[in-house]
């Protein structure tokens, strides 16, 4: 192993327990939309207003996440992140002890704004942590984390909180303990040996060579078309990613199946096999354009099978939308800030507004399912794919020289 390699070891495990808890923290979404729904006698629209709540903070505090990350740098950034989800989830206990829906909302969307901090710190760093053409190779790989822990959630809650006999007041005792280890989690961190780093170009307006960077002529974050492209493919990824995953659970309660909470692992694992070809194959193999190109092919054919085979098979292709979504955001992050230099902070709180779309779509697909069907209501994944298919062949690659 070399000094390089070796140097990375302990920055990329501690990245790695970060990405376990952003998993966590959204897996509690996941759990939370089939259990308001009875808790709160509301309908199936309204119970994605749980994922609602906590993805619109990333629209409102997008901005000022960058400011908090360039001025405390990304290790400072990430502790205050632990700190303000902590105050959301504990939060969740008097929600659940006056029985109010909106205190509830309230909580998930200040939790989502700690999310919103520490998603654009880590993915940030761990993507200049190395070597930029394997950038996505390390995001698949702080990606089985994420989504191990997304489930983990769900298995965690179901020992609290039973989803065939809900009572809200279920959901005191394990956020007080979520939000008291989120807490010491962020004091072990402050110690923790993260070294702060920067992108190439971040302090200087040219190369060590002399030569103007691509940045260098820019004055605006608005004049990097890649990166407002990449926006927009974050807000199609996000809202697909997130919506195998909140509305499998709902999907296999409204089928009557056996154990609903446990569907969520049939995607997690989809995503993880994905993120392992990622580590294996990106950039041997594939570049990251072009794992994101098969990415959005594989998901397309599968919304196709899921909207037309039988609801007891096609519940299986949900968990299969979990392999297709994988590898798109581990690519599209590090496309999107690409020769951004000194704006690379900027940028990154710019990619994580995006993550809005973690709002939309399992809303807009809530509203379809209300009318129609859980199944019809998958459709809405098919404009989000060919969108970033477009992305992966045109919109990443798009550069202005002045």
């Amino acid at each position: 192993m070399t000094n390089a390699k070796k140097t990375l070891i302990i920055p990329m495990m501690l990245i790695g327990s970060m990405f376990a808890v952003l998993g966590f923290a959204l897996g509690i979404n996941g759990f939370f939309v089939p259990f308001v729904k009875e808790a709160f006698n509301i309908s199936i629209t309204m119970s994605y207003l749980v994922m609602t709540a906590t993805f619109l903070s990333f629209v409102v505090f997008g901005i000022p996440s960058g400011a908090i990350i360039k001025k405390f740098g990304y290790k400072g950034a990430m502790i205050i992140a632990f700190v303000i989800m902590a105050a959301g989830f504990y939060l969740i206990a008097p929600a659940a002890k006056i029985v109010s829906f909106p205190l509830l909302l309230l909580a998930l969307f200040i939790s989502g704004m700690g999310q919103t901090l520490l998603t654009g710190a880590v993915n940030t760093y761990v993507a200049i942590l190395g070597p930029s053409e394997s950038a996505a190779s390390r995001i698949a790989l702080m990606g089985i984390c994420s989504k191990t822990f997304f489930a983990v959630a769900s298995l965690m809650l179901a020992f609290f909180m039973d989803l065939s006999n809900v009572h809200i007041e279920d959901t005191i005792i394990p956020f007080y303990i979520i939000a008291g280890v989120l807490v010491v989690m962020g004091v072990l961190y402050y110690f923790a040996p993260l070294p702060e780093i920067k992108a190439v170009g971040e302090d200087d307006e040219t190369t060590s060579s002399g030569a103007y960077t691509y940045s260098s002529s820019k004055k605006t974050i608005f004049q990097f078309p890649h990166l407002l492209l990449g926006v927009v493919a974050i807000f199609f990824d996000v809202g697909v990613e997130y919506l195998a995953l909140g509305t499998i659970n709902d999907y296999a309660k409204i089928l009557n199946l056996a154990s609903p909470e446990n569907y969520v692992w049939l995607v997690s694992a989809g995503m993880v096999a994905g993120y392992l070809s990622g580590v294996l194959f990106i950039p041997k193999y594939l570049s990251q354009g072009k794992a994101l190109l098969i990415s959005t092919i594989t998901g397309i054919l599968v919304t196709i099978m899921i909207v037309i085979l039988p609801s007891a098979v096609s519940i299986y292709f949900v968990a299969l939308l979990g392999l297709a979504n994988a590898l798109m955001w581990p690519a599209i992050w590090p496309l999107a800030i690409a020769d951004l230099g000194k704006f690379t902070k900027m940028g990154s709180s710019l990619l994580v507004t995006g993550i809005i779309g973690g709002a939309f779509l399992p809303l807009l697909f809530g509203y379809i399912a209300d009318f129609a069907s859980h199944q019809v209501a998958y459709l809405v994944c098919l404009p989000a794919y060919l969108y970033i298919m477009y992305y992966a062949l045109n919109g990443s690659k798009v550069r202005t020289k002045t």
